[in-house]
């Protein structure tokens, strides 16, 4: 997948234009994503100042949180399909309408589990073995910070509204604004007030509903300018929820296959585990600049698709896929040749660093492979394929599963069994969710011109 073309040719140009194309939403939407764990990075160094305790009981809460957040991500996926088509249809109006329909399905989404986590906090964090000690703050934390998560989810749906119009800057300025004012929030609340862990979910709670006005406002202008309906339309979000249930199924594999590799890592001792977890904070880093590409894939290709240009759909997927490989093996390079300094700095103790070095080389490895996949992803997504990816996430995760027993049950524990476990989950599932993205791209079923 060469990444150089002749200069002065007309194919030379294209190229350089979808490049063109391909940088303006992807580096803004790479600006958002990573503003993204600083909100719980932040809550972490500010509480972490009042002990041991609260700082569990936030790590708990956090986990709650952000496996919430995640699973619902199909509020920004879906909108952002559903509003390119018609974009690119040149039906701005109904592009707006559909992404307003999307933003009041995350608001009710967020209230009905607002409602429902907040009565059911205690047992929640239980489920998560937290001590008895640090059980009230993650309790106070979990509750107090529930107040955000409708506003949390808006944020989402109307995200994923403004890169179907192909706009990824707008939220870039509001998740760094967001950021910045998290910790000056989190600072005036906890240390200034004295409101302890309370303050910090006080904080992120008002931040988050903050954000959601900010980028509520930026929409209403659209769909003011557009005559588009500001109201809900029964028929929309329910078209916005039916679309969405493939995608929490894609979601749900893919949580549990993380669930999956994490179980067999504690198998590995606690050397094992500690190594996995920051090899696993590794992964998650390396994925947001393969995530930004898959972001920008599905605003492309939706938009493409809507306007009936199936030329420039296989172009995006053409260019995306040679910069999803290339970044890949550029971050690939970088972890592998890093792998024993930044074990260091992660991991003092010599089993463990060489744990996670060994982890670090194996990943690094597979990454070329895992950036065709997100990119892949993103293509099948921004063209409303959610059905096939729920049914290649279950076959994927069913071929991955007998792979992770065997490390469980075969591989001796410790650093054999953690390289082959990240082997395994790194190396081998990815491969096999590369064999069914691919097998989809070229059939071109998914090509489907028009609104959808």
């Amino acid at each position: 997948m060469g990444l150089r073309s002749g200069n002065g040719s007309p194919a030379a140009l294209e190229v350089r234009a979808r490049d063109a194309e391909i940088a303006r939403l992807a580096v803004p939407a790479l600006g958002a994503l990573v503003a993204e764990p600083a909100f719980l990075l932040a809550d972490s160094a500010i509480v972490g100042r009042l002990g041991t305790l609260p700082l569990a009981g936030l790590g708990v809460a956090g986990a709650v949180l952000a496996t919430a957040v995640s699973l619902f991500v199909f509020l920004a996926y879906g909108t952002t399909a559903g509003v390119a088509r018609r974009l690119g249809a040149g039906d701005a109006r109904g592009a707006l309408a559909a992404g307003v329909d999307g933003v009041w399905l995350a608001l009710g989404l967020g209230v009905v589990t607002a409602v429902v986590v907040h009565a059911a906090a205690g047992p929640v964090v239980d489920a998560l073995g937290v001590s008895a000690a640090a059980r009230p703050y993650a309790v106070t934390y979990l509750r107090v910070s529930l107040w955000g998560l409708p506003a949390m989810l808006v944020v989402l749906a109307a995200t994923g509204l403004l890169r179907g119009l192909q706009d990824t800057r707008t939220p870039l300025v509001v998740a760094a604004s967001g950021a910045a004012l998290n910790v000056a929030l989190n600072l005036l609340l906890v240390h200034g007030a004295g409101w302890g862990i309370a303050g910090s979910a006080a904080g992120t709670a008002a931040t988050q509903v903050l954000m959601a006005v900010a980028l509520a406002a930026v929409v209403a202008r659209g769909v003011r300018r557009t005559g588009a309906p500001v109201r809900p339309h029964p028929l929309g979000v329910l078209r916005s929820a039916r679309a969405g249930v493939p995608l929490l199924v894609r979601t749900l594999t893919l949580r549990v296959a993380l669930l999956l590799t994490t179980y067999v890592a504690a198998a590995q001792g606690d050397s094992g585990l500690a190594a996995h977890q920051v090899a696993m904070t590794v992964w998650t880093t390396t994925a947001l600049a393969l995530d930004a590409l898959a972001i920008a894939a599905q605003a492309l290709v939706g938009r493409d698709l809507g306007a009936g240009d199936v030329a420039g759909v296989r172009a995006t997927v053409r260019r995306t896929s040679q910069w999803g490989v290339a970044v890949g093996v550029v971050l690939g390079a970088l972890v592998a040749a890093t792998s024993w300094p930044v074990a260091g700095l992660f991991a003092p103790q010599a089993q463990v660093r060489g744990d996670l070095a060994a982890a670090l080389v194996v990943l690094g490895v597979c990454l070329p492979v895992a950036g065709w996949v997100f990119v892949l992803d993103g293509v099948l997504i921004g063209a409303g394929d959610g059905r096939y990816l729920a049914r290649a996430g279950v076959l994927t995760l069913a071929a991955y599963v007998p792979a992770a027993v065997l490390v469980l049950l075969l591989a001796p524990p410790g650093r054999a069994g953690l390289v082959w476990l990240w082997a395994s989950f790194a190396g081998a599932y990815s491969l096999a969710r590369l064999v069914t993205l691919v097998h989809r791209e070229r059939s071109g079923a998914w090509v489907v011109t028009g609104t959808g």
